[in-house]
């Protein structure tokens, strides 16, 4: 067959050629159009016009496809979640983001009109986050009460995500039924002789049942982790991974990118409850030879997602009602908190990593307790741990000594010293560093372009002149007007090891609940046991170094000498202490003591038993009288 045309034709459509008695085949090839046969006549095809019902069937069909491929197929249901999911957090951290910008680079006519605008932007966008964490749940809610726990954060985001800590959802009793027959090879009935399916508490992880184990035929708890964690923890992962890093992209000055770094380190270590027991027992270990309130419940079981351990009976540490009708001195508890966590940080250099008061519980001692006290602080939840190397835990300890005295230039420029090597934080950052660890802003010698002297400075953390309300308020004005401090507490965020954040949440928790429990000593009561131990470990180093020489062969009077002088020194620093500790001790005795006199004035015995343990005071059957330092 001879190729009788060849023409070049350019049409935006297909087109079909008819001619009389020949078929013609049309080939579209980078625009040029061949034709075999006679030259005959071209028409357009028009579209077929659907009617609507059919786009309507089509979209029936495609929905019912997908839910029930979602329903079918895990990766098809991950993806559509993975999609939902992001774009709440995503949605949430852009518009944040957007709304800070925008806040930061507004004009305003006043400096209290701009802390307002900066406090009204913080409340926002803490709620738009807020929002966020609700709806996805599971490992979003741990995200969220990491968050309420770090101390350099502003108020706003903090007090926005704490009620996270109560906003848990429980796991349908089927499903953990299903759970624990796979993890245990056996049904719930087998382990337990009555199991109760409502659970007593509801964590972001995983929730706790009570029941009669069979085997050792005692009472006991049983923390089974919420199934769909483990389906969707990768998931979600990357997820908050890719929105953080998005965010540092476009905002690098709002670069939270390490939450993600910790909680994908972090996170399998929490969901894995083997991990969990065995802190427990090393903590238990640790504290065996201490006379010490602290009791770690027993584990009896542990598998990756199920754990069977000690029921223990008591009442949330901060519960004032509680103390009461134990008859529990709440100054002893918030001491002996500090004395606990000071153990694990300052000796110890391994501690618990997520002490909030939901994992406190506290119960009257019996008498087989190695407890010096009437009580027993019992510490739950050991999923996660961190640990301190020897040059960062002394460095920290010399830190807070730094701290705790009097303000000279020499202890000036240790501040500065051991706040670079702790936390990599340079003068410029320094004064918000040092804010975040002692809880007070503007010590002498922090911010030194601070020149107002219409307020009083401490001058170190244990200033024997305490602060008026007045002056705490003037010097807070003084620090928000220094410019970007915003900013700098982000930097100080990314600067910092995340070691040393726990460690400023194991700070911050004792110093809330010392207030919580209205104690009757000052609130730097608890800086001194801090001090006490930071003196011991710098002591116990500064020994052991010393013996280390000795049998190396460098025995000599200069070694004896060095060893009498840091002995000294840290007897000299225990004794001062001591001594400011039994004039607080004796003030918090006398100031109880007028707390119970006014409350026996209101109400007779009765109200003075409720009002030395900081109770309201019962006036009448209906009125209350609120215990404060203006009534007393």
């Amino acid at each position: 067959m001879l190729i009788r045309r060849l023409t070049p034709v350019f049409r935006p459509r297909r087109v079909a050629h008819v001619n009389h008695g020949f078929w013609s085949i049309q080939r579209r090839c980078l625009g040029i159009t061949t034709s075999f046969g006679n030259v005959g006549q071209y028409r357009r095809i028009s579209p077929v016009k659907r009617p609507w019902k059919f786009y309507a069937t089509c979209a029936v069909i495609l929905g019912a496809v997908c839910s029930v491929t979602y329903e079918t197929s895990r990766p098809f249901r991950h993806v559509v979640l993975a999609v939902v999911r992001c774009s709440r957090v995503a949605g949430a951290a852009i518009n944040s983001a957007i709304d800070y910008k925008v806040t930061m680079l507004k004009k305003y006519d006043s400096t209290t009109e701009e802390n307002e605008a900066y406090s009204e932007c913080h409340t926002r966008s803490a709620h738009r986050v807020l929002m966020a964490l609700l709806a996805n749940g599971g490992i979003f809610i741990k995200l969220g009460q990491h968050m309420a726990s770090l101390v350099v954060l502003p108020v706003e985001w903090t007090n926005t995500m704490k009620v996270l800590q109560d906003k848990c959802e429980p796991t349908p009793y089927e499903d953990l039924e299903a759970l624990f027959a796979n993890d245990m090879d056996g049904t719930i009935s087998d382990f337990f002789f009555d199991f109760d399916p409502r659970p007593i508490g509801v964590a972001s992880l995983a929730q706790v049942h009570i029941g009669h184990h069979k085997e050792s035929g005692q009472l006991v708890a049983v923390k089974l982790q919420h199934p769909h964690l483990s389906e969707f923890c990768d998931v979600d992962m990357k997820m908050v991974e890719a929105t953080l890093g998005w965010i540092k992209y476009w905002f690098p000055e709002f670069e939270f990118s390490w939450l993600g770094e910790e909680m994908r380190t972090n996170l399998p270590k929490e969901m894995d409850f083997t991990h969990e027991a065995s802190n427990a027992a090393r903590t238990a270990a640790e504290f065996a030879n201490l006379k010490t309130s602290l009791y770690i419940p027993e584990v009896i079981l542990a598998k990756r997602r199920v754990l069977i351990m000690e029921y223990i009976e008591g009442g949330r540490v901060d519960d004032l009602k509680y103390l009461a009708a134990c008859n529990i001195d709440r100054n002893k508890v918030a001491i002996e908190l500090s004395r606990i966590f000071s153990q694990m940080v300052f000796v110890n250099g391994w501690f618990h990593a997520d002490p909030h008061p939901g994992n406190l519980l506290i119960r009257p001692a019996n008498q087989k307790s190695r407890s010096p006290y009437n009580f027993e602080i019992v510490l739950l939840d050991h999923g996660l741990y961190f640990d301190l190397d020897r040059e960062l835990r002394i460095n920290y300890c010399k830190l807070w000594l730094s701290l705790i005295a009097r303000a000279s230039p020499t202890t000036l420029m240790d501040r500065r010293k051991y706040a670079e090597l702790v936390g990599n934080i340079g003068p410029d950052l320094y004064p918000v560093f040092e804010a975040a660890i002692t809880g007070r802003l503007a010590l002498k010698g922090s911010w030194e372009d601070m020149h107002d002297n219409s307020f009083r400075r401490a001058t170190g953390m244990i200033d024997v002149v305490p602060q008026s309300e007045e002056e705490k308020d003037a010097i807070r004005n003084a620090v928000m007007q220094q410019e970007g401090v915003l900013l700098s507490v982000f930097d100080v965020l990314r600067r910092i090891p995340r070691r040393v954040l726990m460690v400023l949440k194991l700070n911050d928790l004792t110093r809330s609940l010392d207030h919580a429990l209205m104690t009757t000593h000052s609130n730097i009561r608890i800086f001194l046991v801090t001090a006490k131990y930071c003196l011991a470990a710098v002591w116990q180093d500064e020994r052991k170094d010393i013996f280390s020489m000795h049998d190396q062969g460098f025995s000599s009077f200069k070694l004896l000498s060095k060893y009498l002088s840091c002995w000294w020194a840290y007897e000299k620093a225990y004794i001062e202490l001591s001594v400011v500790e039994i004039v607080m001790d004796f003030q918090a005795y006398l100031k109880r003591k007028k707390e119970w006199i006014f409350g026996l004035f209101l109400n007779g015995t009765r109200g003075a038993h409720e009002a030395s343990f900081g109770l309201v005071v019962s006036v009448g059957p209906t009125q209350e009288m609120p215990l404060s330092n203006n009534n007393i």
